[in-house]
């Protein structure tokens, strides 16, 4: 079994998450991508406390896809400095870790 991985990111647009997660999966970098919106972040950029909504994308892949993955979302992705943030999946339901795997192409 190749390694699952937990990737994570967010958009300030629904549209632009729905976008960006079509294309992962279309493109096999993802097997899917859950979209949560409503979410608030709190973080300082440039010496400034920043409050934002956005809508986090939780994208389930592979470490086989995660550089080409990468590059997609730095290519898509309209945020200087974008959160990608990869967790591995050291646990899970066989099936769909099998699922994961059998639906992404790195």
């Amino acid at each position: 079994m190749h390694e699952p991985l937990l990737i994570i990111t967010t958009l300030d647009d629904d549209a632009r998450a729905r976008e960006i997660g079509g294309l992962l999966v279309e493109k096999r970098l993802a097997a899917c991508v859950t979209v949560l919106p409503g979410s608030t972040s709190i973080y300082e950029w440039e010496g400034e406390i920043q409050e934002d909504s956005e809508h986090v994308l939780l994208i389930k892949s592979r470490a086989e896809c995660y550089e080409a993955l990468e590059e997609l979302l730095l290519d898509e992705h309209p945020y200087e400095l974008p959160e990608i943030i990869a967790v591995p999946i050291t646990h899970g339901l066989e099936g769909y870790l099998d699922w994961i795997e059998e639906t992404t192409d790195p």
